[in-house]
């Protein structure tokens, strides 16, 4: 697949201009732009990043452990450590990797390669180390730059994987003091960094000095089709496979995002004030990376970077240190935060957009995040492979409407059956995407780009929603996730979103597990607020509030739920659960 089939260069293409798409009459009603126009084809992200260290000079861009990073501080650590690569040789189109949380050397890393003119790739430091070796192989990855605390994940492996190692230590940015103390902490009394050894690999701090000593060449061959990411990904067919992400479609979500949210933070800038992104996402995820990274430092906001969001005492200092303007989350940490009382007593006064995404936002949370926060969070929706936000919903909503939004601009989504075609208004099909954004393909998997690519050009989402008269697009569920009983189709968002609304109901996970009377049946999987609630009272709640075909017959009581790095539910691990042990459940009764 050429990426230029999907990705304009100046205008919005006309296949996405129709006047005939239901959700243009929403643009037109709301007053919002859909058009956006591409810089020229011979420009990349190099540009806009440093078109964003000129503009913000002098200004905070980000803040962890309460220790700050300039703009400037970033411009100029992030050309030494692009320098530094630049002098081992490697040429466009090598990989380098990073693997760590969000610390300040994260964006030091992450800019240094983009601006060396090479590719990107974000590795989960939480991988095993089988993991990692597979997606070092498959990108054919040159250089990793990695936080001490993972190194031993990476020695495992037993053999060199990449030519050089980059190894940082949590303190290397900070203050020399702070810096001494904090990684003294993290090695010796945490004792966080296991013993590794690691051949002919260089420390973070004295690959900055080698760039700084040399001289920065700035690419000039780097244009808008090349790749700048690879983010790796699941999608919707088999093993993580690599999303290609061109300097285009990275670009482009950041022009329409620009769009969409228009001058929400202008009035921080009128008051002399910098907006906070709350950045308690991963940056090495593409919903992190690029709202809270790259937007974040194309509307000079500071990132509050919290490099463990599963520490509630860290996430709620990063909090009220820096009140955010911005909070992008997914709904498991929405959900963690409001019901936390530390939280709900915090000066929420500055917060003016809570973005969803990621997962579905269930609407118990968003009620709760509204009543304690004063803020409606607004939904959106992507992918990796969609850069990633493919729709949002608009600002300004006065409750939270429980649906994923509108497509955003310059982007066409279609519902369509098996066969590609397109379904009525209202009835449940694939959510599928065309734009700007939408990958170039997936890295040596042609086979399974063109499984999901139509010939028209719209990615398959594996998503199953519904569009409204007006545009608005709602998630049903995933194909892979659906639960038949007895030929009906229940999809375990909708129960889930159901069963929340119990007040003894701190999260659950609906899966499909066998039954020789219907096929599948719904099996439910339960954290407790209350410990008094009974497998009996959820049991009647379900009957009363849902169809009996999609009443879960099965209730476990668990302490805590799988999730992915970012907060996602894991069915797949609650359906792993299930077969591990599967003597505790309950019978509904019928």
């Amino acid at each position: 697949m050429d990426s230029q089939d999907t990705m304009p260069t100046t205008n919005t293409p006309a296949h996405v201009r129709r006047n005939d798409k239901p959700w243009m009459k929403t643009y037109e009603k709301l007053g919002m732009q859909y058009d956006i126009e591409m810089p020229a084809a011979d420009t990349s992200l190099i540009e806009i990043i440093e078109d964003n260290f000129k503009h913000h000079t002098g200004r905070t861009a980000f803040v962890c452990m309460n220790q700050t990073l300039s703009y400037d501080d970033l411009d100029r650590h992030s050309q030494h450590m692009a320098t530094y690569l630049q002098s081992l040789g490697l040429s466009k189109g090598d990989k380098v990797a990073v693997m760590m949380p969000n610390i300040l050397q994260s964006p030091v890393a992450i800019l240094a390669i983009l601006r060396a003119g090479l590719i990107l790739v974000n590795v989960n430091p939480l991988y095993t180390t089988h993991e990692l070796e597979h997606q070092l192989e498959d990108s054919e990855t040159k250089v990793l730059i990695i936080l001490e605390n993972f190194a031993k994940t990476y020695a495992d492996i037993g053999k060199p994987m990449v030519d050089k190692v980059i190894v940082t230590a949590m303190g290397d940015l900070m203050s020399p003091l702070k810096g001494f103390i904090v990684t003294n902490v993290v090695r010796h009394v945490k004792k966080m960094v296991p013993d590794y050894a690691i051949k002919g690999s260089i420390g973070f701090k004295k690959a900055m000095k080698i760039g700084a000593s040399q001289s920065y060449k700035r690419p000039t061959d780097i244009v808008l089709e090349d790749v700048a990411v690879l983010q790796y990904t699941g999608g919707t067919t088999g093993v993580a496979k690599g999303a290609m992400l061109t300097h285009g479609n990275l670009v482009a979500n950041l022009i329409q995002a620009d769009t969409y949210i228009g001058d929400a933070f202008d009035h921080f800038e009128v008051r002399g004030e910098q907006p906070v992104i709350m950045t308690a996402l991963p940056l090495y995820h593409i919903f992190s990376f690029t709202v809270c990274g790259m937007y974040g430092l194309r509307k000079g906001c500071i990132g509050s970077l919290v490099p463990n969001p599963r520490d509630g005492k860290s996430l709620l200092k990063a909090y009220k240190d820096y009140p955010p303007a911005f909070f992008p989350a997914v709904n498991t940490l929405f959900n963690g935060l409001i019901n936390s009382e530390h939280f709900r007593v915090l000066d929420h006064s500055k917060l003016e957009m809570s973005m969803g995404g990621g997962m579905a936002v269930l609407q118990d949370t968003a009620d709760k995040w509204k009543k304690g926060t004063g803020n409606v969070i607004v939904q959106g929706y992507g992918l990796s492979e969609t850069s990633p936000v493919a729709s949002a919903n608009p600002l300004g909503l006065d409750d939270f409407p429980g649906n994923i939004g509108v497509p955003f601009p310059a982007t066409d989504m279609a519902i369509l059956d098996e066969a590609g075609n397109e379904v009525e208004i209202g009835e449940r099909g694939e959510i599928c995407v065309r734009g700007p954004q939408v990958m170039k393909g997936y890295w040596k998997h042609a086979d399974a780009t063109a499984e999901v690519m139509t010939e028209d050009g719209y990615f398959r989402t594996g998503d199953i929603g519904v569009m409204d008269e007006d545009g608005y697009f709602k998630i049903v569920d995933r194909k892979k996730d659906m639960i038949i009983v007895s030929g009906f189709n229940v999809y375990p968002n909708e129960v889930e979103d159901v069963m929340s609304g119990h007040p003894k109901i701190l999260e659950c996970g609906v899966i499909g597990v066998h039954s020789d009377k219907s096929g599948e049946t719904p099996k439910i999987f339960i954290v407790r607020s209350d410990d008094t609630l009974t497998k009996q009272e959820v049991l009647d709640y379900a009957k009363a509030n849902l169809t009996a075909y999609k009443c879960p017959r099965f209730v476990e009581f668990v302490d805590e739920l799988p999730k992915s790095n970012v907060g996602k539910i894991l069915r797949k691990d609650l359906r792993k659960l299930e077969e591990a042990n599967n003597n505790t459940s309950t019978v509904c009764l019928s």
